[in-house]
């Protein structure tokens, strides 16, 4: 965000902004996926793309934030990214958006591309969390896998807090699709870590990297 690495609670308050860009990618140099994330572009800003061009050119990045079209999608594969994340552009006020799935899906790789699912309160929310739609996140997962091969779930009402995430949430997701789920929102210890592992789960972790809380080692299988 504003060319800074950056975390935020809640997708709102700013917790941590930094220049150091390439301390970060070696911090992250080991990992074998890391997940970017253009918050401008996602708020419907003027996009980072030099920045997101400079990061996955030196890094595995799964990217994402206002892909709003196949052209944007098309442009971040373009800038180095390995798969694309795609959130709001899936929904509609009226829930998923089946036709634009199915577009996006014809045109670009399935298994590059990466359905965000994010929920608070029980309810799909869109539009940088502010929408809540009426259904949940396994409804959404449900209607979305026959376009997408892997799934991101966020639990936003944990997201940033660093107080641990909601495995019952995370399970429901995951009980609800045959395709991968890599879970997100207020992870924090590794035993959070090791039992998502343990059922299949991938986890993004954040916040408890930038603060130091959790110090992983690299080069594990987990």
């Amino acid at each position: 965000m504003d060319g800074k690495v950056v975390q935020l609670q809640q997708g709102e308050r700013l917790a941590l902004a930094s220049d150091d860009v390439d301390g970060w990618i070696a911090k992250f140099s080991g990992f074998p996926i890391v997940q970017l994330i253009d918050l401008d572009a996602a708020m419907g800003k003027p996009a980072n793309d030099e920045l997101v061009r400079y990061v996955a050119s030196r890094l595995p990045c799964q990217v994402g934030g206002g892909v709003r079209s196949i052209e944007r999608a098309q442009e971040l594969f373009a800038a180095g990214a390995r798969r694309v994340i795609l959130g709001s552009s899936l929904f509609n006020e009226r829930g998923v958006n089946r036709g634009r799935a199915e577009a996006f899906a014809e045109v670009l790789d399935r298994d590059a591309l990466i359905g965000a699912i994010d929920s608070r309160g029980g309810k799909v929310v869109i539009h940088g969390w502010k929408t809540a739609l009426a259904l949940t996140a396994a409804d959404a997962v449900r209607a979305l896998e026959p376009y997408c091969d892997e799934f991101l779930y966020t639990h936003v009402d944990t997201e940033g807090l660093m107080g641990g995430t909601s495995m019952e949430a995370i399970l429901a997701v995951r009980d609800a699709t045959s395709r991968r789920v890599t879970a997100a929102g207020g992870i924090t210890t590794q035993q959070e870590i090791d039992d998502l592992h343990a059922l299949g789960i991938d986890a993004v972790v954040g916040m408890a990297i930038y603060t130091g809380t959790l110090n992983l080692e690299l080069g594990s299988e987990k």
